[in-house]
């Protein structure tokens, strides 16, 4: 039987896990972006609106839209204080619910690898951004190991499992970025990798958190007893503590912007 899509369902627990990474990124991504004040914004696979929300915080924007297909991660994101100032809303990443030229910049935090058909992803993040408008993402590197997944699916196939990947995860590689960027038509094409680290209290925490954000953990406590108990180890193994017993990880991100020709 094939295994089942990612997904993730607990907006609280996405938060703990990949929203922390995603404002460590999405803090040097807006830096590197340097865009204006007062923008209209769409923010494509929102989530639990992390991003969004740094947005808000940061660029003052005269409008913000934040889409995601799922209902709870929405739930989640229209209790933050950010959603005074945006709007969430069901949508497709690949049929956005926007008539054309309504946005200054489109943006996507963590999500191109999940689109079905990158390309058209990126296509419709152009559609609805007006001629000289910014078109911008970032995703993890899973093919080098950017992923701060990436111990457990590295222990996993140390166990002969293929681990369950983003559909689209080889897009997420700097130079597959960028040449989807130029493939789709943008102007002032640049990609650039950004590296960022994270501290767990001990390794139980690191485990705790990472597990309890998606569909991963469900697939990992459906395992045998003794499976789950090799996994474990074996990834504790993989991420070496500090003397007072934290556990420091690194992650990496890749991330491509280019402007809509005018």
């Amino acid at each position: 039987m094939p295994e089942e899509p990612i997904r993730f369902q607990n907006g609280a627990a996405y938060e703990r896990m990949m929203g922390v990474w995603t404002r460590s990124v999405g803090e040097i991504f807006l830096d590197w972006l340097a865009l204006p004040q007062d923008l209209a914004w769409i923010d494509i696979g929102c989530g639990t609106g992390a991003f969004t929300q740094l947005v808000v915080d940061r660029c003052a924007p005269s409008e913000i839209q934040g889409v995601d297909p799922s209902d709870s991660q929405l739930a989640f994101a229209r209790e933050r204080p950010a959603a005074n100032k945006a709007k969430f809303l069901l949508g497709d990443a690949m049929s956005l619910p926007f008539e054309d030229n309504r946005f200054d910049a489109a943006v996507m935090a963590l999500v191109l690898f999940f689109v079905p058909d990158p390309e058209k992803g990126v296509a419709e993040m152009m559609r609805v951004v007006r001629p000289g408008g910014t078109v911008a993402a970032y995703v993890w590197d899973i093919p080098n190991g950017g992923f701060p997944i990436d111990p457990i699916i590295a222990e996993l196939r140390a166990m002969g499992k293929t681990p369950v990947l983003p559909p689209s995860a080889d897009v997420s590689a700097l130079d597959a970025l960028e040449a989807l960027w130029r493939r789709c038509g943008l102007e002032a094409v640049e990609a650039r990798p950004i590296a960022v680290e994270r501290t767990f209290a001990d390794f139980e925490d690191y485990w705790r958190t990472t597990l309890g954000a998606g569909s991963l953990g469900d697939r990992i406590a459906a395992m045998p007893e003794a499976e789950r108990q090799r996994l474990k180890e074996g990834t504790r193994a993989r991420l070496p503590a500090e003397k007072d017993g934290r556990i420091i990880q690194k992650a990496w991100a890749n991330a491509a912007k280019g402007r809509v020709r005018g």
